[in-house]
């Protein structure tokens, strides 16, 4: 038995150093382990033979037995095709070909049998089908099978002549090497446990299926195993870290945090809140490190949370670092934390990149004395220089803002373990959290605060402009602000999307009773933070902004969004703009404008903004319609998926099995060191190389 990870791909009949070089560079495949695990991205039943007569432009795939009676050419350039007439005994089809002609004209004989493969149409007014594949029915042994293959190929690939059909001929040649066993994966218990599919026989019908029973039944085995393997990963490292990471004790609750509770609270705490509050204060008196994810939808208070955590770490002894992602975002906690704590014996202090000088000194002095007791920042906070006096806490708001090794530069600022929160205004799905922050503990704010309104969202397009501006007058007239937000900072050759520079001119024209702010990510930083100001203050009536605004922008008085070329924004973008109103009493909207021309995934994205606030149900639709790979911050987490099969947003169910089946295999043998559990921690081993334990931050 070979050990297919070290068997180079051009040891493979049919593929040499050329084809070898190309399959590693366009698809990563440089083994047999690489090729075999490499698979099909749908099937097609070929178990049926057609007649002419029975085709419709309605059918997907179907294959005819026949014979080319003649062929013809016709066209210039790219017009250019060759059509052949193809014969079934009883009526004729057009089968067209634009490309590859000379290859046809060369290879395909009239008056031979052929199993012609294809999806019927129309051309020319005719039944046709056009670039078929075509099989000697001498040579079925592709056509004979019930479901056939198709790999993903690239450009480059098909212009080198390597299409799918190429690597079905490379599969099939690997199985006829393949003439062992391939050796299990998972241990025999849990195969019996869960009636799977052996290895062997999965991987072989994931590419070569007989049914399409068998095809689920082997899809089902991998994807369970490819989910088990990474919770198995995130599991053991947090169960590590559980044992052996002491973190602070933090049993006290004292003076600051009872004196705010009792005295300076601006509005009572919803239940959430009370809730999430709770657990964090176990996690931080029980001896170990709090590791903890905090999810809330955009309003439902997570800021006055983190102070009120915080001011539990002040009751011991400790400081309290929270950094945030942009200067306007860690301003905004400052001015809210003070105005909480009003005259309360607690300093805060901020530090970003832009506080230089005496001030930065007085600073990083405070820090280093203890006078400090909670440091709001940017990145600028784990720099080398910033040092703290007795570091207990840190918090990490927008978390998927900022790299591992960001967060995990502030982690180390400490020589005891300080507690972690990291906190999201992006609800993330319970399948992508379970996978991605599966090392963490998670809390939900899943409660308005009374008194706030359900934002208004309504879907409108672009050729009704008047009566948009007139709704922003009797807005602003009605003493509030509103938002004009473009996907583009400037006019692009390539993209015909509306753009903030060109906006702002017209919007000026527009509204000329009006004053006007413009924010985007180009201009300097003491330039947007001051259009921001003028703003936030009321001084300006209007702002025209690119996406910089998408988070943490808390302007209550804001009652109007209006996202232009909507459909270039993802659903979770949509939502955070959203966000920036609805943030005070009155009434507020999120007006989406768009092109008519849109897919029908675009108009599924924005009627669904329509429909629901609600982040969480949003989050999943977003994950169903884009995968986890699109969704913002999972590149940034640490847990690299490399999912060949399973889709956290289809596969939850799967997902919820591993996780589960991971808490078997390791409360029953926490090291993997008994019987079958050798074969787990063997292939564990092997997947942790992959993975540095960034654990302890993301």
């Amino acid at each position: 038995m070979e050990d297919l990870q070290q068997k180079a791909i051009n040891y493979l009949p049919g593929i040499g150093p050329a084809r070898a070089k190309m399959l590693e560079a366009e698809l990563g495949i440089k083994t047999w382990h690489d090729l075999l695990y490499t698979f099909p991205y749908k099937h097609i039943d070929r178990s049926r033979l057609y007649k002419i007569r029975e085709l419709t432009t309605e059918m997907p795939f179907v294959q005819v037995l026949g014979q080319f009676l003649s062929f013809e050419e016709a066209g210039q350039g790219r017009k250019h095709r060759l059509t052949g007439h193809f014969w079934d005994g009883e009526m004729f089809l057009d089968v067209t070909w634009f490309h590859g002609i000379k290859y046809i004209k060369q290879s395909v004989k009239t008056r031979k049998d052929y199993i012609l493969f294809g999806r019927p149409g129309v051309y020319g007014g005719r039944l046709s089908v056009i670039h078929p594949d075509l099989d000697k029915p001498e040579s079925m042994t592709l056509s004979k099978m019930s479901m056939q293959p198709y790999y993903s190929t690239t450009e480059r690939m098909k212009k080198a002549g390597m299409t799918s059909r190429s690597l079905e001929n490379f599969t099939s040649s690997l199985f006829t090497k393949l003439t062992w066993t391939l050796p299990e994966t998972l241990p025999q218990y849990l195969i019996e446990r869960l009636h799977l599919m052996p290895l062997d026989k999965a991987l072989r019908a994931a590419h070569y299926p007989t049914t399409a029973d068998e095809l689920a039944a082997a899809n089902m085995r991998l994807k369970f195993e490819e989910l088990f393997f990474i919770q198995l990963v995130i599991m053991s490292y947090a169960r590590k870290r559980q044992q052996e990471r002491v973190g602070r004790r933090f049993a006290r609750v004292g003076n600051a945090f009872n004196t705010f509770y009792h005295k300076y609270l601006p509005f009572p705490l919803t239940e959430a809140q009370k809730r999430v509050i709770r657990e964090m204060h176990a996690d931080m008196k029980s001896g170990h490190q709090m590791n903890r994810l905090l999810q809330g939808d955009v309003g439902s208070g997570k800021t006055l949370v983190a102070l009120m955590v915080m001011l539990i770490a002040i009751d011991n002894g400790c400081q309290a670092c929270i950094m945030a992602p942009t200067e306007i975002l860690a301003e905004q906690h400052l001015q809210t934390f003070r105005n909480f704590l009003k005259d309360m014996p607690i300093r805060v202090e901020l530090l970003t990149g832009t506080i230089k000088g005496k001030k930065r000194t007085a600073i990083e002095e405070g820090l280093q004395d203890g006078s400090i007791h909670i440091l709001i920042g940017t990145h600028a906070v784990i720099e080398d220089n910033v040092q703290f006096n007795n570091l207990g806490l840190v918090i990490i708001d927008e978390q998927h803002r900022f790299g591992v090794a960001q967060r995990a530069r502030l982690w180390q600022k400490s020589e005891v373990c300080p507690h972690v929160l990291v906190m999201t205004a992006t609800p993330i799905p319970r399948t992508l959290a379970m996978t991605v922050y599966g090392d963490l503990d998670v809390s939900i704010i899943d409660e308005l605060p009374p008194g706030r309104k359900p934002v208004r969202t309504i879907h409108i397009y672009d050729n009704q402009p008047e009566q948009l501006y007139q709704g922003v007058v009797r807005e602003i007239g009605a003493g509030h602000q509103v938002y004009f937000v473009f996907p583009l900072v400037k006019e692009s050759e390539k993209l015909d999307l509306k753009n903030v520079q060109d906006e702002f001119v017209h919007l000026k024209e527009v509204f000329p009773q009006y004053k006007i702010s413009m924010v985007h990510g180009k201009m300097k930083p003491s330039e947007k933070d001051a259009e921001m100001q003028k703003f936030v203050s009321g001084e300006t009536q209007i702002l025209v902004a690119t996406t910089v605004i998408e988070v943490g922008v808390n302007v209550p008085n804001a009652s109007v969004m209006i996202i232009q070329n909507a459909e270039r924004f993802g659903l979770s973008q949509l939502h955070q703009l959203r966000g920036r109103v609805g943030r005070g009493a009155e009434q507020s909207y999120c007006i989406l404008v768009s092109n008519f021309k849109l897919s029908a995934e675009t108009r599924k994205r924005l009627h669904i903004m329509t429909e629901t606030n609600d982040g969480f149900e949003i989050a999943e639709a977003d994950l169903k319609l884009r995968g986890p790979g699109d969704l913002e911050g999972t590149q940034q987490s640490g847990i690299a998926f490399n999912l060949r099969l399973a889709n956290l947003g289809r596969d939850g169910q799967l997902v919820q099995l591993a996780r589960d089946t991971a808490a078997y295999v390791l409360d029953a043998d926490p090291e993997l060191q008994t019987g079958d559990n050798i074969l787990l921690r063997r292939h564990l081993q092997e997947l942790k190389k992959e993975h540095r334990d960034w654990s302890q931050i993301s």
